[in-house]
């Protein structure tokens, strides 16, 4: 694994262990403290100072998983993938959908696994919503509103709050990709994206504060806000269907678990939700006075991911996220960035067009 930050200590490392078929061999850091501190966690992993340490032994390794910073992701992708390696990238895969397509066409030519690590596929709404839509409980939806907000008024620092354009850094490439993935992963491609862009914190260089309007080919309109700056949290989730609404709040629980040390397969049961948390389905009535029926949320499930990628690894099938469906929420992304510094509608452009 190359970096160890919050990426690599909080979710990949955790994960990667937890996984049965996968073990972690190396991790690579040129900061001696997050050295000591992954073998500290994982006593028997071996740790190196730069990426190039670890490519140097390729042949004794069967997959690079890359938790450093984002203008890492393309260049460090392209040696592992030049190196005869599979790939799992953390998101976002690259800048921009060119250059996801790039290293996708590349990983395709070598006949190599390459995957972007999105782990909200697997959040506990997320599943409890793919389970209502598939069961046609919602009817027809409409529209669909995901919020990821914090409440953030201090800045933090780091590479993520960077005005540097070669840092990819801000709301939009960060949450944001989570939650476009998220809409197209429910809903479709895209073919047109209004959104609007601010930086509302004192001294910050990049958006913090971000609405995305996505048209979906189908027909749904996704309605998506990402915000370190929101005082007071909307539902995570409020999504309109010709039959019901459902109305979900809060955070699932798994990242906070992962943050506190607990671990899948050790601190169980994994990603599961008390009934107060549950959302509501219904119809005419509010969800904040009682309105509607609680929903059971599904089980958060972060450990599949990674135990679709060691099943693609070992059968060559499909990994559980591609690189196309990555490049095809990077148009997204862009067309968003575009639409927010023009104030105009931007229309998505098909692959290749």
């Amino acid at each position: 694994m190359l970096g160890y930050g919050l990426a690599g200590s909080v979710f990949h490392a955790p994960l990667i262990a937890a996984t049965e078929g996968l073990v972690l061999d190396t991790v690579s850091t040129s900061n001696p403290e997050r050295q000591a501190q992954a073998r500290a966690e994982f006593p028997e992993v071996r740790t190196a100072a730069t990426p190039d340490e670890v490519l140097a032994r390729a042949d004794g390794l069967d997959l690079i998983v890359i938790a450093s910073p984002n203008k890492t992701h393309v260049p460090l992708a392209k040696a592992a993938l030049e190196a005869g390696l599979p790939v799992v990238v953390d998101k976002p895969l690259a800048a921009t959908a060119a250059e996801a397509e790039e290293l996708d066409a590349l990983a395709r030519d070598r006949g190599l696994l390459l995957s972007v690590f999105q782990n909200r596929r697997w959040d506990n709404d997320f599943l409890t919503l793919q389970k209502l839509i598939g069961e046609g409980a919602l009817g027809d939806v409409q529209r669909f509103e995901s919020r990821f907000e914090r409440w953030r008024p201090q800045l933090k620092g780091g590479w993520r709050e960077s005005g540097d354009p070669a840092e990819i850094g801000g709301l939009l490439y960060d949450l944001g990709s989570h939650v476009v993935d998220q809409a197209l992963t429910l809903f479709g491609p895209a073919v047109s994206v209004y959104a609007e862009a601010d930086v509302r914190r004192p001294g910050a260089a990049v958006d913090d504060d971000t609405f995305i309007a996505i048209t979906h080919a189908g027909g749904v309109r996704s309605h998506l806000y990402v915000s370190a700056t929101t005082a007071q949290l909307g539902p995570r989730f409020r999504v309109l269907g010709s039959r019901a609404g459902y109305v979900k709040y809060g955070l699932d629980p798994q990242e906070a678990a992962l943050r506190d040390g607990k671990r899948p397969g050790k601190d169980e049961p994994w990603g599961a939700e008390p009934e107060s948390a549950w959302g509501r389905l219904g119809a005419g009535e509010s969800p904040l006075t009682g309105g509607g029926e609680p929903v059971p949320t599904e089980p958060g499930d972060y450990p599949a991911y990674y135990a679709a990628v060691a099943a693609a690894l070992r059968d060559g099938g499909e990994p559980p996220v591609t690189a196309g469906q990555a490049a095809a929420a990077l148009r997204v992304l862009e067309a968003a960035r575009e639409s927010a510094d023009t104030g105009r509608t931007v229309a998505i452009k098909e692959a290749g067009a």
